[in-house]
């Protein structure tokens, strides 16, 4: 799992859904949360709260990104890969902290990963989960 801290920047709220952006470093996250500043007292603007999501949604893309809807892209490099026959770990260093991708070894071989390869790290807004 990996897991970032955050300072909430912005809440959206419509019915009982929240759409939280938090600053983390450089980074700007958004997730969505079934719960409201209402609801919940840790969705407060200014407030700290760790940013948690599966190695197994992470994206990797490589070069040129456009005209895409994930919202959520952590650019960063490459320090490391494992690979075995059917899957493969990424970790990547976004600046302020490491995260981790796991994706097939034939999605590694096709976009010719390597340690020090600039990448972005894309994961949806609805795999973030919030937690204090």
């Amino acid at each position: 799992m990996n897991k970032l801290i955050g300072i909430i920047s912005n809440i959206q709220t419509e019915g009982q859904l929240s759409l939280v952006s938090i600053n983390v470093g450089s980074h700007l996250i958004n997730s969505i949360v079934l719960e409201t500043p209402a609801s919940a007292s840790y969705l407060i603007i200014g407030g700290e709260v760790k940013v948690l999501f599966k190695e197994t949604e992470v994206i990797i893309a490589k070069g040129a990104i456009e005209n895409i809807s994930l919202q959520n892209k952590l650019f960063g490099k490459i320090i490391n890969v494992e690979s075995a026959a059917l899957l493969s770990r990424i970790t990547i260093d976004i600046g302020i902290e490491k995260i981790a991708s796991i994706i097939t070894t034939n999605a590694v071989k096709q976009l010719n990963l390597n340690v020090n390869d600039e990448i972005v790290a894309m994961v949806k807004t609805n795999e973030i989960t919030l937690a204090v």
